[in-house]
């Protein structure tokens, strides 16, 4: 593992029971901080409200760590907009808002519109497809951020459990992570090789960093966000923090395809230069401490086409 990817886990690994909701909001009021909840859904009626409902529960009312609750619907076709709002979520639709730059679809585009018709100083971003949603998620990644200036970018880490037809399997969920932008961001961004989970869909962020970025409209805007913020602000006002274990529903391989099409399309537009990319690859496994990074070689030699070898090895005045 590269020294400043093992310096940057043990720094800026943290883990979500670290906080109390208590704690961040005197924390928080203290330093005159506003909060923003955002959370972007298209046809999520079955679990938007839960999700709205447990935030405003434990987090407005209970203790006042969160302002607003704004759930952004991308044209949802069943009632993801009404159930929102009777749990008391102000709901926007992609629409309406920045009407003059129009609409295009995509995940991205409901963050982004959400960045714009929010004013939290600090943003938290939670996708509306979880089951069994925890509000300790958001406590977690405003941990950081409210108790750490140097910190102005957070991204949870979580066990995925795969739904198979033999029952549920405690990990393995995540395959677009592990086999394509894992290996990318390993390949051609090694300093951000310590993400356990690059595409998570729960991050939150200082606004006036995450106004200095652009979003990719599709699924790709998580993987545009990570490299662009290590960018404008460097690695190391990069974290994540572990928020235990995330279920939610799992994609088609035909769905998952067209996500890895469009994160390809957004690591291949930022790759920087043309050089050999890294020959190691960092993954990671739940231990009873965490979780513990492996590191492989996965480099390869590209042996040269059987003719020259041939006509290298040619005895003088033989036939090659």
């Amino acid at each position: 593992m590269r020294p400043d990817v093992r310096r940057w886990l043990r720094r800026r690994t943290f883990s979500a029971t670290t906080w109390g909701a208590a704690e961040l909001a005197e924390a928080r009021r203290a330093q005159g901080t506003t909060v923003s909840v955002v959370l972007p859904a298209l046809d999520e009626e079955a679990t938007v409200g839960a999700i709205v409902t447990a935030i405003r529960e434990a987090l407005v009312l209970r203790a006042p760590l969160v302002d607003e609750v704004v759930v952004v619907d991308s044209g949802s076709a069943d009632r993801t907009a009404a159930v929102a709002a009777a749990a008391g979520a102000r709901v926007v639709d992609t629409a309406t808002v920045l009407a003059g730059h129009g609409r295009v679809p995509g995940k991205g585009e409901a963050l982004w519109k959400g960045l714009a018709a929010t004013s939290g100083d600090l943003v938290v971003f939670v996708d509306a497809d979880l089951v069994g949603f925890d509000p300790q998620f958001v406590v977690g990644l405003l941990g950081p951020l409210l108790t750490d200036p140097g910190i102005g970018y957070v991204k949870a880490l979580y066990d995925r459990p795969l739904s198979t037809p033999e029952g549920i399997v405690p990990s393995g969920g995540g395959r677009v992570t592990e086999l394509l932008a894992r290996p990318l961001l390993n390949a051609f961004w090694p300093e951000l090789a310590g993400f356990v989970q690059p595409l998570s869909g729960e991050y939150a962020g200082r606004r006036e960093l995450l106004e200095r970025v652009p979003f990719v409209s599709g699924y790709g805007v998580e993987f545009g966000l990570l490299v662009d913020l290590a960018a404008v602000a460097g690695v190391d006002a990069l974290a994540q923090v572990d928020v235990g274990t995330r279920r939610h529903g799992h994609q088609s391989d035909a769905a998952l395809g067209r996500m890895a099409a469009q994160i390809l399309q957004t690591a291949l537009s930022r790759r920087p230069g043309a050089g050999v990319p890294a020959d190691r690859l960092l993954q990671f496994l739940r231990t009873a401490d965490g979780v513990e990074a492996v590191s492989w070689d996965v480099g390869v030699t590209e042996r040269p086409p059987m003719r020259t070898v041939r006509a290298g090895t040619a005895r003088p005045g033989s036939r090659s």
